[in-house]
């Protein structure tokens, strides 16, 4: 089977592959970016903008300190402007902008998880959906909105891509928030796995 790290798309200056992303073979680019999902109320997700107040929004949620220790990706408004720039030019995740009665709280990641470092540690199939989630508001932090938004993603997310059968999450091992949310949206625990970046716990949920 042939290898390649290319997004089986033209090449585009925005585009700079994710240190996540694995060898994979054609079959698998093939498949294409995650799905732009369209959640139930009261919650709703945009593709994020690499510039005004999406960068604005997500550049302060992660150098926010219930954050940042457990993304380390307390970057410049300038690095996550390119970051964000970057996963709109690939196929391999899309960033969105997720608000709950029109109010903006939280960043979430959308990836293919065959195309990254995750798929070493568990059985993965093309269609897969890895989640991160960062709730940017830190008054509705333990409150289950990490949750609910774990459960609106994860319909919509099937719904979107008939052939996804599993969305994974990999939170930081030592984040004990992003893994009860994980729990109570009924994502079941495989195993803690050490990645390139960090130690993580594995939790997969299954299309009913």
């Amino acid at each position: 089977m042939p290898e390649s790290t290319g997004t089986g798309q033209a090449p585009d200056a925005a585009y700079r592959p994710s240190p996540r992303e694995i060898p994979v073979g054609s079959d698998v680019l093939a498949v294409g970016p995650p799905p732009t999902p369209t959640l139930a109320p009261p919650y709703s997700a945009r593709q994020a903008q690499p510039h005004g107040a999406d960068l604005d929004a997500v550049h302060t949620w992660m150098n926010l300190p219930h954050v940042a220790p457990f993304y380390d990706q307390a970057w410049s408004r300038e690095h996550w402007a390119e970051e964000l720039a970057s996963q709109r030019a690939g196929t391999f995740s899309r960033p969105f902008v997720v608000s709950s009665h029109g109010v903006d709280l939280a960043y979430v990641e959308l990836y293919r998880a065959a195309r990254d470092v995750i798929a070493w540690h568990y059985d993965a199939e093309p269609h897969d959906i890895g989640f991160h989630i960062a709730i940017g508001d830190p008054g509705e932090t333990g409150r289950g909105v990490g949750k609910e938004i774990l459960d609106a993603f994860a319909a919509a997310v099937f719904a979107a891509d008939p052939r996804c059968r599993r969305i994974l999450m990999e939170p930081d091992a030592d984040n004990a928030a992003a893994r009860r949310a994980a729990r109570k949206a009924g994502l079941g625990f495989l195993a803690e796995v050490d990645l390139p970046h960090k130690r993580a716990a594995l939790f997969v949920r299954t299309r009913e």
